[in-house]
C-alpha cells in the first residue's frame, strides 16, 4: 500500500488518480444522499416542462418527501400543494407548492416525472368542479375524462410550462398521483451544471457514465414552449455526471 501511494510510476500515478476521484465523487454522494434521504440525490433537467423555473440542463437536488416539510404539507405525505401555498405563502421554484417526482400511474417501469402539485382530492370527488382552475381546466367537465371523479386520494400535477394538469391533458400520461408513487421533491436548482452529464450522453450515449438510479422521464406537453426540441415522453432530467483525473463517474441519472 505504501508503495501505491508513494510510487512515481505512470501507470500508478494514473491509477491513483482515477481511484482518488472516484472517491472524492463517493463521499459528495453519500453527504448529499445523507441529507436529501434518496437516491440518486441530483438530477439534471433535460425538459421544458418546468420552464422557466427549470431551465434545461439545470442540476436540481432532490430530497425525501418527509424532509424539509413546508406549512400546510397535505397529512401524511410532506408536499405542499399550490393550492395550500395560495393560504402559507410557501414557494419552491418561483412559485406556490412542491414540485414533486413521482411513478405515473404508479408503474416503476415507466420513467418517473417532475412536476408541481397542484391540489389533492380525495376518491370519487369531481375535482374539475371542486378544485380545478377554470383558467387550466377549460370547458373540460367531469364526464370528459377519466380521472374524474378520481379513482383514488391523490394529487393533481402539472408542467409549470404546459397548458393543463396532466391528468386531463398535460405532458404526463397519469391517472391522480397517490401519495406512495411520490418518491422525492425538487429543493433547489444549480443553473447549467447538469449539462456535463447531458454533453456526455449526447456525445457517448451515456456509455462512458452509466446510471446508478433509474431514469425520470420528461413530460413536456406538445404547446409547452421548446416542446419541439423535448418531445412528450422524451423530454426529462438526467444525473449529473463528475470528470477528473481521467474518470467519469454518474451521481444519477432521472427525467422531467
Amino acid at each position: 500500500m505504501r508503495w501505491f501511494l508513494r510510487s512515481d510510476d505512470e501507470n500508478v500515478l494514473f491509477a491513483r488518480d482515477v481511484l482518488s476521484s472516484v472517491a472524492i465523487v463517493a463521499v459528495i454522494g453519500l453527504i448529499l444522499f445523507g441529507v436529501s434521504g434518496v437516491w440518486p440525490p441530483l438530477v439534471a433537467v433535460e425538459s421544458p416542462s418546468m420552464d422557466p423555473n427549470m431551465k434545461t440542463g439545470d442540476l436540481i437536488f432532490v430530497a425525501e418527501n418527509e424532509r424539509f416539510v413546508g406549512d400546510g404539507a397535505v397529512a401524511g405525505t410532506g408536499v405542499v400543494t399550490l393550492e395550500s401555498g395560495q393560504e402559507s405563502g410557501y414557494e419552491k421554484f418561483s412559485n406556490l407548492g412542491d414540485v414533486i417526482v413521482f411513478q405515473p400511474n404508479g408503474n416503476e417501469q415507466k420513467t418517473p416525472i417532475i412536476h408541481r402539485a397542484h391540489f389533492w382530492v380525495e376518491e370519487d370527488e369531481n375535482w374539475i368542479q371542486t378544485k380545478a382552475d377554470e383558467d387550466i381546466a377549460g370547458d373540460i367537465t367531469c364526464a370528459d375524462i377519466t380521472t374524474c371523479p378520481a379513482p383514488h386520494d391523490g394529487f393533481i400535477t402539472k408542467g409549470d410550462a404546459n397548458p393543463n394538469y396532466d391528468q386531463i391533458a398535460g405532458g404526463a400520461d397519469t391517472t391522480v398521483v397517490k401519495s406512495e408513487w411520490v418518491t422525492g421533491k425538487a429543493m433547489f436548482r444549480i443553473p447549467w451544471l447538469g449539462n456535463i452529464r447531458l454533453t456526455f450522453d449526447k456525445l457517448l450515449g451515456g456509455m462512458l457514465a452509466p446510471s446508478p438510479g433509474p431514469a425520470i422521464a420528461g413530460a413536456s406537453s406538445p404547446a409547452a414552449s421548446d416542446a419541439s426540441v423535448s418531445p412528450p415522453g422524451l423530454a426529462g432530467a438526467t444525473g449529473f455526471a463528475a470528470c477528473g483525473g481521467g474518470a467519469v463517474t454518474a451521481i444519477g441519472r432521472r427525467r422531467n
